[in-house]
């Protein structure tokens, strides 16, 4: 195998594909990366078992072939070497030579065909989505998306098909203390799909590659699989085996205390209150909502205390709530509006959090005691 690459091509599809293979693998073929060299040019493959990635690029093919080398060791060497170098890479025997410039080295390489591949078969459900749609899906409930691995059911994304006069594609994340949820009109050819869970890492990768890209998506997927195309990329990703929870139970319907208040006053308000906050146990900022306006404090048995008013429009009785600030402040930031509305009903029910009753997008936040 021979072949010839602009740099920033190389590094470019390197970034995608190392970032798939994690930093410590029992199978020494999983630290690597498949390449192939064929005449219209280089495809590079990376997979953790669970999650595939399979880009190609353009090269000049001198001499096809194919073998696989440590990601993260060819990711390292092209992203140090000099802006508009051209990478020459050849195999012979065992070994990879790397050339660009001056700069000369010889890796280690594992046989291609002991590289496992998940299996590129059709998937029976196909549609596409805008990138950007796809984007502001991801951007919008990831972020609650569970770490515990215990409730492994909750490590993703729930996208999900939404039946009536008018379909929707709905995605939901939540982690028991705060839950997203937004959707968009069906794609055609989404409907009766399986409802699915995509993982977190599948999540994080597909991002990724969503930066550099503003076509259509096209998203294929199974009971089991799902498959993401775009712009020279494959990602395919095993789902979650699991049910997601009725999460319809914990969106209030009768919140009956409605605050509207500038979405960047309050997000500013709670960051700056927080400041103070530096453990776990003070990460409570309490909000005591008056006529219109609201006083937002948090008590630091280490700093002190701090608080600030806003004004608000606010005409319900007066009480007092406690959220985690850190949950509040990543809705917050997903909200595109100037104008926030916040549906409560006491200090211990979930609150809703939306810009109106036509978004895309709802937040439900659970209290903390304060």
């Amino acid at each position: 195998m021979k072949a010839t690459v602009e740099r920033a091509t190389l590094l470019k599809c390197l970034a995608h594909v190392q970032s798939v293979v994690e930093r410590r693998n029992t199978i020494p073929i999983l630290s690597n990366v498949l390449i192939e060299a064929k005449d219209d040019g280089l495809r590079l493959m990376a997979t953790d078992l669970d999650l595939q990635v399979v880009e190609t690029i353009a090269a000049h093919v001198a001499s096809p072939g194919a073998t696989t080398v440590s990601a993260h060791t060819l990711f390292d060497i092209a992203r140090k070497l000099p802006e508009g170098a051209q990478v020459e890479l050849t195999v012979v025997g065992d070994k990879m030579t790397v050339t660009a410039d001056r700069y000369r080295s010889n890796l280690a390489t594992l046989p291609r065909d002991d590289f496992p591949v998940i299996a590129e078969t059709d998937l029976p459900t196909v549609f596409t989505l805008p990138a950007e749609t796809l984007r502001t899906i991801i951007d919008g409930t990831r972020f609650a998306i569970s770490t515990e691995e215990t409730r492994y059911y909750l490590n993703g994304i729930f996208l999900h098909v939404i039946d009536g006069a008018e379909p929707k594609l709905r995605a939901v994340a939540t982690d028991g203390h705060r839950l997203a949820r937004i959707e968009f009109d069906m794609p055609e050819g989404a409907k009766g799909m399986p409802d699915v869970i995509v993982p977190r890492k599948c999540v994080a990768e597909i991002r990724k590659l969503l930066d550099e890209v503003d076509g259509e998506v096209e998203v294929s997927l199974s009971a089991s699989k799902i498959r993401f195309k775009l712009a020279g990329a494959v990602l395919t990703s095993k789902l979650i085996d699991g049910t997601f929870p009725d999460y319809s139970r914990v969106i209030p319907t009768a919140n009956d205390r409605l605050l509207r208040i500038d979405r960047k006053s309050l997000s500013q308000g709670v960051d700056r209150v927080a400041a103070i906050a530096t453990t776990e146990k003070t990460r409570a900022v309490k909000i005591a909502l008056g006529h219109d306006k609201v006083t937002l404090s948090v008590t630091s048995p280490e700093n002190g205390t701090a608080s600030e008013e806003i004004p608000a429009d606010y005409s319900a009785p007066e009480f007092e709530v406690g959220f985690n600030y850190r949950y509040l402040l990543d809705i917050l930031d997903q909200v595109d509006s100037d104008l926030v509305e916040v549906h409560l009903a006491d200090a211990a029910a979930p609150t809703l959090i939306r810009v109106n009753d036509a978004s895309e997008a709802l937040y439900v936040l659970m209290p903390m005691r304060v």
